[in-house]
């Protein structure tokens, strides 16, 4: 990073939209740099955690189909006698798939008896734990509405919040000098278009579901079910099903599921869905192959990137919802870089990698690392959307190990003050190649295992050494 005349911050106070671990780990970097005068954080439910905050209940609302990043977001529930809830995707029986050494932030390991793949139960606890010393900047049940910005008389941005306290009503307006958008990508759900799938939707309302509402597998009992998509949570929400409901469980899948987990599902895999029959209660395959009398199906189909608080920003953040548009490094909004996403990357690891980004935009707004100009930023944006295509913010493998690695050799070379970000050692470099299989082993066991070794995986530096390879991150960093 670099510039021949350097864009000037002059960022004192800030908002945090959410209070999930990407919105935690941005506000303890940012206090880290000493100089931000006032940092507020904005959590909508009573309770830190963000995704790993589990409701037993789902939200009510489903849209069949769904496509849209404009899609209203679903309302929160309204326990008697509690603070609104906004249901998670979390469901009762979850095991984080990245062993906890890797997964921890970089300052907080987790208790050394933790399970390897730690439960949702533990994740949150730990989440709480790390939470412990911000709390007060935390501003609970209450629900960021609107963002505008505008600038000064000097010229330089401001960003007006609309911030409302759910169990009073009341909406207040704060004018901040910058904005860290950490409110998370698993809410607005994706359920493609098919040829008549809203047709049967309405025909048999209680089929079609998304993995966002599953809970626990009883309600498929004895039932003929379909899990379409099998990313992690379809691969695992399949495994629960498939222990309770007709035989074989169907799998539609665009790219085909690898054998080990197959077998452990205990599944059949068909090909996408291209048509819904509604007097036959059933499916039409790509290929011709028909399925009829079908209880249940689970969209596993992941979650569209909406920010609906940011609707006045020009021009739009999304279009379809599956990309995020204007940013300099999946990060910095190009021309308005008060505004930062973490986060918004897949198949990374979370924790850390959001940590490596707030190392970055707390020095940044600190006016300690500067940034491209605004020309080279568009033209790295524009670079990236050729080589990456569609799947915009799916990095390769290994993407977010060079990734957090660079950054934090870059940044130790700067000689920049600020809290140290996280660094990956050849063995969690080891572990993020090995953890796909090795979540399947941890499943197979029992869900008991402590260590990787008592899985049947065990580090060798000496095989390390001979195995190591570079993966280009020029366009990650």
């Amino acid at each position: 990073m670099g510039s021949t005349e350097p864009r000037r911050f002059d960022v004192k106070k800030i908002a945090i939209i959410g209070a999930g671990p990407a919105g935690l780990a941005a506000a303890k970097f940012l206090i880290a740099q000493r100089v931000f005068e006032d940092i507020v954080i904005f959590e909508r439910q009573d309770e830190v955690g963000g995704a790993w905050h589990y409701s037993r209940e789902p939200t009510h609302t489903l849209h069949v189909p769904q496509v849209s990043a404009y899609c209203p977001p679903d309302p929160p529930l309204h326990p008697k006698g509690k603070p609104p809830v906004f249901p998670s995707p979390m469901y009762e029986v979850l095991h984080t798939n990245i062993p906890r050494h890797l997964m921890q932030f970089s300052d907080k390991p987790f208790p050394e008896d933790s399970l390897i793949f730690p439960s949702r139960e533990m994740v949150q606890e730990y989440v709480v734990d790390y939470a412990k010393d911000i709390r007060h900047l935390i501003r609970f049940s209450t629900l960021v509405q609107d963002v505008r910005l505008r600038q000064d008389s000097d010229g330089r941005d401001q960003w007006d919040v609309d911030a409302l306290t759910l169990e009073t009503g009341e909406v207040t307006t704060t004018t901040y000098d910058a904005v860290v958008v950490a409110s998370g990508h698993y809410y607005t759900t994706y359920i493609p278009q098919v040829k008549n799938i809203a047709e049967f939707h309405k025909a048999h309302p209680n089929i079609i579901t998304h993995s966002k509402l599953y809970r626990t597998p009883e309600f498929f009992a004895n039932k003929k079910a379909i899990v379409v998509g099998n990313s992690a949570s379809g691969i695992d929400i399949a495994a629960q099903i498939s222990r309770v409901s007709q035989q074989p469980l169907l799998m539609s899948v665009h790219s085909a599921t690898p054998p080990a987990h197959l077998e452990w599902i205990g599944g059949e895999e068909v090909p996408v869905i291209e048509e819904f029959l509604v007097e036959e209660r059933g499916v039409r395959f790509e290929g011709g192959r028909v399925e009829k009398d079908i209880d249940a199906i689970v969209y596993a189909t992941g979650y569209l990137f909406t920010f609906p608080f940011l609707k006045s920003l020009q021009p739009p953040l999304v279009s379809d919802g599956r990309r995020v548009f204007g940013l300099y490094k999946d990060l910095i909004h190009i021309d308005h870089p008060t505004l930062v996403f973490p986060g918004l990357p897949i198949k990374v690891v979370p924790f850390p990698f959001t940590e490596t980004q707030a190392a970055i935009f707390s020095r940044t707004w600190a006016n300690l690392l500067p940034l491209p100009s605004v020309e080279e930023m568009k033209k790295w944006e524009d670079e990236e959307a050729e080589k990456r295509g569609h799947a915009f913010h799916v990095w390769p493998k290994l993407g977010d190990a060079n990734f957090i690695n660079e950054v934090h050799e870059w940044l130790k070379k700067s000689g920049t003050e600020g809290k140290e970000s996280p660094y990956w050692n050849d063995e969690l470099v080891w572990q993020r190649g090995i953890f796909f299989k090795a979540k399947l082993q941890f499943e197979i066991d029992g869900q008991k295992a402590k260590s990787l070794e008592e899985l049947g995986f065990k580090y060798d530096p000496e095989e390390k050494e001979s195995e190591k390879t570079t993966t280009p991150t020029e366009t990650l960093l």
